[in-house]
């Protein structure tokens, strides 16, 4: 069953990463690595920071374990009561943020993207930019509360396609607009904004279809949501921790040559495709699972659950990690060089993605092992782990960027995040949360022998390849896929000889 649920999360998520390729080739075909690109794309991230400490960072990770406690013990009456005065409470607090964002944008931005400062027409352009996206936060934010109620429900589906409008606004909004309004950037900012009221508005009337639309009473402190911000404060902090990682990123990026922010933003939507495909997926169907698995007193079935998730996750994010090291400079050759968007841009690029590679199977890890205390209604434990990780990233950021410039930063993310795993895994496995169980602790290495196996294949054929890649789009185009097909058909038969899996494992799984 969490196999099949995390796939039609995963299955949505990856149309929307194929919009979202999309997108940022025409992002990166309008604006390149250059300096509007990186004003929009930091004007982008703030309100998507805010969003991650305050919906998805805290207080979903607090309110889906609650509302399934509710809804499996209580019902639906007073599950839905309870979500409704979490919505009243959670829509005035990003009101007021929202209107305090707006007044003090300039010095947030002073704050997340010092660099800019020295150049006054970016810096300008930042804060007007930032000011059109931050109503994003509040669209976002309530739609990460829908979703949850959905998601709690078994309904994973009307969520997991909400990313899917967001692309497509950006896309109509780039199309529509780039040429006529006053940059291509505007116009992304603005779409920003209207893909947020639209993501809203299909959550709510697939709320309302299932029966489940929360009305907005008056703001009340009832016990179940002083319990919801109790639950929440510790996981604010260890959300704040989380995204003051990717503050410290941007900060540094921003003091480095022009087109650095836009470097980071490029290699991560690529390393985007399987962490939203795969980590999302399965971080997203796990919690609902654990949380009433747990609460049911399931230990063995919750046991499995965990092993099950990691396993899989490691199936998926192992290959890619591989490939994305291997082929770093076709990928992004093929998918952004035209356009503003030139063969500097690319060798960069590729670089940060090379060092981004290495942590996507950690990327996913956290999200997949994060779930497992969330659902015993542990807080805690993550922030200790995620600000061991931050310290890392710090002093890594500052030994890496000397010698490495741009690409310092993104592996200096990668190895924080590898102790992040660790921290989380070795909390689990001592407080009896997580043990490996055979299959596991037998597949990882052979999965491993199956990364290798294919790494050598696709280097050999990357060089066999490199002729069509100087070529018109149709060549590029096909040496990419045939790289893709390449390492995909390569892994999966290694993987099936040496029993690193099992393909009738995987169809009982996804059947559930």
């Amino acid at each position: 069953m969490l196999i099949r649920f995390a796939a039609t999360v995963g299955g949505f998520t990856m149309l929307s990463r194929v919009l979202g390729f999309a997108r940022d080739i025409l992002i990166a075909a309008f604006l390149g690595a250059s300096a509007a690109g990186d004003a929009f794309f930091v004007a982008f991230k703030l309100p998507n920071l805010f969003r991650r400490l305050f919906a998805e960072g805290a207080f979903n990770l607090a309110f889906v374990p609650l509302f399934a406690g509710a809804l499996a013990a209580d019902g639906r009456t007073a599950a839905r009561a309870f979500a409704e005065d979490a919505l009243s409470v959670l829509l005035w607090a990003l009101l007021a943020v929202v209107v305090l964002a707006q007044i003090a944008m300039p010095w947030l931005m002073l704050a997340i993207a010092p660099g800019f400062a020295d150049d006054p027409a970016k810096f300008d352009l930042t804060v007007y930019l930032a000011r059109l996206t931050f109503p994003y936060l509040l669209f976002i934010s309530l739609v990460s509360l829908l979703g949850g109620l959905l998601n709690s429900l078994d309904r994973f589906a009307a969520a997991a396609a909400a990313p899917v409008l967001l692309n497509l606004c950006l896309i109509g909004s780039l199309l529509a607009f780039a040429r006529t309004g006053q940059t291509p950037a505007h116009a992304l900012a603005w779409g920003v904004t209207a893909a947020g009221l639209v993501q809203f508005l299909w959550l709510a009337w697939n709320c309302k279809r299932a029966n489940m639309l929360p009305r907005l009473p008056l703001p009340s402190l009832t016990p179940a949501v002083k319990n919801l911000l109790v639950l929440m404060l510790p996981a604010v902090v260890g959300a704040g921790v989380v995204q003051l990682n990717l503050v410290v990123d941007m900060i540094i990026a921003s003091l480095l040559s022009d087109g650095s922010v836009s470097h980071l933003y490029y290699a991560d939507r690529v390393v985007q495709l399987p962490l939203g495909v795969i980590g999302v997926a399965i971080g997203t169907a796990l919690l609902p699972t654990l949380s009433r698995q747990v609460g049911e007193k399931q230990t063995d079935a919750a046991f499995n659950s965990q092993n099950r998730a990691i396993e899989y996750s490691l199936l998926l994010t192992l290959p890619a990690a591989a490939a994305l090291i291997v082929i770093a400079m076709p990928v992004i050759h093929v998918l952004f060089e035209r356009g503003a968007f030139d063969a500097n841009a690319t060798m960069i690029t590729a670089g940060v993605l090379t060092a981004y590679g290495v942590g996507l199977p950690a990327f996913v890890l956290v999200k997949v092992l994060a779930p497992g205390y969330f659902a015993r209604k542990d807080t805690r434990t993550p922030v200790r782990a995620a600000i061991w990780a931050l310290v890392a990233n710090v002093v890594l950021n500052l030994a890496f960027i000397k010698p490495f410039g741009v690409i310092g930063i993104a592996l200096a993310s990668a190895l924080s995040s590898w102790l992040n795993v660790v921290l989380l895994a070795k909390g689990l496995h001592g407080r009896g949360y997580f043990n490996p169980d055979r299959l596991l602790r037998r597949r990882v290495p052979r999965m491993l022998i199956a990364c290798v196996v294919m790494a050598l294949l696709l280097l050999a054929f990357s060089k066999v390849v490199d002729p069509w890649l100087e070529g018109g789009l149709g060549l590029k185009v096909l040496a990419l896929l045939g790289l893709v097909l390449l390492g995909v058909s390569s892994f999966a038969m290694v993987a099936t000889a040496i029993e690193a899996m099992r393909w009738r494992d995987l169809k009982m799984a996804l059947r559930g």
